[in-house]
């Protein structure tokens, strides 16, 4: 303890709210308003040495023009101490109490500070984590030192100071106290009094060597304050003890003190004593919680924690919920409350009510008055072409215009990739003013991904639908469900049966995640499904859809999609213009025609952007400054000339440009743009992976026939080559084939042995006319899988050709399955398969007869380019796919 202080005569004041320091006590105080955070980090913090500072108690502050007060102690308003400067608030401590009202912007606040403080010194500071919200928390360890009283009260920036007087007696005052009979009486007593106490509660704790030790050597009048402090007491008993400048005074009532809290302990015992063992386990539980409780306050540990449950709490009310759910959800709040922040399953039950609390389960996106005309001009500017599927859009709207709360069928795009099905999603939620949100069920294998996992699992999540609606943040999204047909199944369940109940407009009003366990009504969603392939969907799943295909594009509208959208996009996407690049219209029809074939545009822009990366590089090697402008010379300035002449520093002003001005859009300039010619594109895309030769050269001798496939990445040109080889009559195939195909094979070979004789391919008499050699069949490109049986009338044209060695038309392509008897049966994906042709530069094009009805789906176009050849039986086949037609024809029996 320190025998003397020399105070100054100004002291910066830290409120001290309803309670008292007193001299040789030590306290811990958590700052946290502006007003103490201020002043510790401008007093305490940025100071090698702490200093002293002075601890006022303070009592509730009361709000002039409004109900708030004051949160951790008395805070300043914020129109007050905005600057550095001091500015005396002219308060003299005349009375035991003294108001000091603030005016702020917002509301005026009178805070009632005592006259009476004492000055403390920093024996500890700590700085807590900086929270999110910017909040800083001190932690500052104080030992009080000496009484002060308060003369004048002064704001200074955020926090206060005071002009003071000590209180403190000297020592010649002090040696004559020593010396009065009285006050060596009372001593005596209060001595008597604390060692009694002392005693008790050594007892009890099995303490007290210290504070022994404390009563033998510090001085009695600063036992008093050090006693007292210690003690639960009243806020005006605190205020008095420190008002009690007289030590006799002060040793008298700390007497009085600490025998009424001996008393009270004793009575305390007595009372513990009877009701020892009568608790019940739940009182005991109770008990160790409120004083756990009041543990932590002292610690200030559960603020934050406190804080956050309660504003969980608000967040539940306001989400909306059913009421069926609401009271799940207090169940669930109040097992929180219960439990302890360090227990296991406190986080994820905290987890599971902020995901209740987020939901959106009455939040929807407000539609606007759905215009039609608008919407079309959508999907015009947004797609180029798709114009039924632009026409069944739009009835879907219509119906959605005429009964808002329709169930519509769930759409399914269907087609190869890069032709727009999810930008189409996207644009179906912008007519109709909806959020958008994308789900991408690629690759999924466990139901747990649609419904959730249930919370008895570690790492339990909930499904990516509810996912999905709480992130988008309404509970009327349109939801696009990409990739439906990659879904897959295993033991952890089929994501596609789950999808069963989420699609279906009866059931899904009541979706259950297993993670939430409440029902969740997702029938205001509207659902949007794309995928490549029909095949892989199970059929249920199917049936709750309306498919609709998107077939690849034609070149000619690949090279309306490239001059309208693809150029205009890439050159943004690259920092250009058409100032520096520009690629015409011939030029993107050799990139269609040389370097993809693809159904959708993907590879095409991709190959535009190789054309833009080449330009960005020629432009920035040919870096110039941008020249001033002649009349910049106007903008000079005497005061500016001074300024440079002079050396100083000058401040640069951004002056905008007015409309009529020519903005400078960028720091280079070439002489010319870059037009795109032939040797650019041979330089940037190296040579042409495509030419309408391919087809010609591949079919140059016998055995060999063009077919046409379908995939999931739309058409294809299939080549089929048949060789013979000496051997035992066996048939080889390869390329990859699937079981479909393989029999396919199976057939045409069978079939072309029975008709052997009446093709003219063996002598009448000839049994077996494959005695002695193999018939070798491959399918190229050996890396792709192949399956299906479209290849049928594609094998027996290239075995009758390898047998007959005449060569099949290099123009001609067909397409369709053969049965035994020489039937020729339809097939799907005509469109797809036509479009390809036409990629390919075929002519020609061999269709079943039940297939001519597709072909109202076929551009006219393509079409006008194309002669489409029927065919009902083999024959029609081989009479069309050989040049001057099958010789055999007349000499056939068939």
């Amino acid at each position: 303890m320190a025998e003397s202080v020399e105070l100054p005569s100004r002291l910066a004041i830290l409120p001290f709210r309803n309670k008292v320091l007193l001299p040789g006590a030590i306290i811990r105080i958590r700052c946290t308003s502006p007003s103490s955070v201020k002043l510790v980090e401008q007093e305490l913090w940025q100071r090698e040495e702490k200093g002293l500072i002075g601890i006022l108690p303070v009592r509730d502050a009361a709000a002039a023009s409004s109900s708030e007060t004051a949160s951790a102690g008395p805070t300043l308003s914020q129109g007050v101490g905005s600057d550095s400067s001091e500015r005396s608030s002219k308060t003299q401590a005349s009375t035991s109490s003294d108001n000091v009202k603030l005016d702020g912007k917002h509301q005026q606040e009178v805070f009632h500070w005592h006259n009476r403080g004492v000055a403390a010194r920093a024996l500890h500071l700590s700085r807590g984590v900086e929270k999110p919200s910017g909040r800083v928390t001190y932690i500052v360890v104080l030992e009080g030192l000496c009484r002060f009283n308060l003369n004048e009260l002064i704001t200074r920036g955020t926090y206060y100071t005071a002009r003071i007087s000590p209180l403190e007696m000297t020592n010649a005052e002090l040696e004559q106290v020593d010396q009065d009979p009285d006050f060596i009486a009372l001593s005596r007593q209060f001595k008597a009094t604390a060692m009694e106490l002392i005693s008790v509660l050594e007892q009890k704790q099995k303490t007290g060597g210290r504070t022994k030790v404390l009563l033998e050597t510090v001085p009695v009048q600063k036992l008093a304050d050090i006693f007292v402090a210690s003690f639960e007491i009243s806020f005006e008993e605190q205020l008095s003890m420190l008002d009690s400048v007289d030590p006799k005074v002060r040793l008298s009532k700390a007497t009085e003190l600490v025998d009424r809290h001996l008393q009270s302990i004793r009575v305390a015992e007595k009372i513990t004593q009877k009701v020892e063992g009568q608790l019940s386990k739940s009182q005991k539980e109770f008990l160790l919680r409120q004083q756990m409780r009041a543990i932590k306050e002292e610690l200030g540990d559960n603020d934050d924690d406190e804080d956050d449950v309660a504003a969980l709490e608000r967040k539940m009310q306001s989400a909306g919920m059913p009421s069926n759910i609401w009271k799940h959800a207090q169940r669930e709040l109040r097992r929180l409350k219960k439990m302890q922040p360090q227990q296991p399953g406190y986080n994820s039950s905290r987890v599971y009510l902020e995901l209740l609390a987020d939901l959106p389960w009455q939040t929807v996106s407000e539609e606007h008055e759905l215009d039609l005309k608008a919407a079309k001009e959508r999907l015009d500017n947004d797609h180029y072409g798709l114009v039924k599927i632009k026409q069944r859009i739009i009835e879907y709207l219509a119906v959605r215009k005429l009964k808002p709360d329709a169930r519509g069928p769930v759409l399914c795009f269907v087609g190869p990739p890069g032709v727009g099905k999810t930008s189409l999603a996207s644009s179906i939620a912008a007519a109709l003013g909806r959020k958008f949100v994308r789900i991408s069920l690629g690759g999924i294998k466990d139901e747990a991904d649609i419904r959730g996992h249930r919370r008895t699992y570690i790492g339990s999540m909930p499904g990516r639908l509810i996912d999905g609606i709480k992130r988008v943040g309404v509970c009327n999204p349109v939801m696009l469900l990409d990739e439906i047909d990659k879904t897959g199944s295993d033991v952890r369940g089929d994501p596609a049966a789950a999808l069963l109940e989420v699609l279906d407009p009866e059931q899904n009003n009541t979706f259950n995640d297993h993670y939430l366990n409440v029902p969740f009504d997702l029938s205001k969603v509207i659902f949007v499904t794309t995928a490549n392939r029909m095949q892989p969907i199970p059929p249920p799943l199917l049936d709750r859809m309306e498919v609709i295909e998107l077939p690849g594009y034609t070149p000619e509208e690949k090279l309306r999609i490239a001059m309208q959208y693809l150029i205009p996009r890439v050159l943004d996407q690259h920092g250009l213009s058409s100032e520096f690049l520009q690629i015409p219209e011939g030029m993107v029809k050799l990139v269609i025609q040389r370097y993809t074939r693809e159904a959708g545009v993907r590879n095409l822009e991709r190959n535009l952007a190789a054309l833009a990366r080449a330009a960005a590089v020629r432009v920035a090697e040919q870096e110039q400054a941008v020249p001033l402008s002649k009349d910049m010379h106007q903008l000079a300035s005497p005061l500016l000339d001074n300024r440079l002449a002079e050396g100083a520093e000058v401040e640069m002003e951004v002056i905008p440009m007015n409309e009529n001005s020519h903005e400078i859009s960028n720091t280079f300039s070439i002489a010319s743009p870059l037009v795109v010619d032939e040797p650019m594109l041979e330089k940037v895309l190296g040579p042409p992976r495509f030419d309408d030769k391919e087809a010609a050269e591949r079919v140059a001798s016998p055995g060999i026939s063009v077919g046409l496939v379908w995939t999931a990445f739309g058409g294809e040109v299939q080549f089929v080559e048949a060789t013979a080889t000496a051997g035992k009559g066996e048939l080889h195939l390869t390329g990859q084939l699937g079981d479909v195909i393989k029999e396919s094979a199976q057939i045409a070979l069978t079939w072309v042995r029975a008709r052997a004789t009446d093709l003219k391919l063996a002598a009448a008499n000839e049994t077996n006319f494959l005695k002695g050699q193999d018939v070798h069949i491959h399918f190229p490109a050996g890396a792709v899988p192949k399956d299906g049986p479209s290849a049928g009338v594609t094998l027996v044209t290239a075995l009758v050709s390898l047998f007959s060695q005449k060569r099949v038309r290099a123009d001609t392509a067909m397409t369709g399955e053969m049965t035994l008897r020489g039937l020729v049966l339809p097939v799907g994906g005509i469109k797809d398969k036509i479009l390809a042709a036409h990629r390919y530069g075929i002519k020609r094009v061999i269709l079943p007869q039940r297939n001519l009805k597709d072909l109202v789906e076929v551009p006219a176009a393509v079409l006008g380019s194309l002669e489409i050849l029927p065919a009902k039986q083999m024959e029609d086949v081989l009479e069309q796919a050989f040049e001057g037609g099958c010789p055999w024809r007349q000499h056939s029996k068939l």
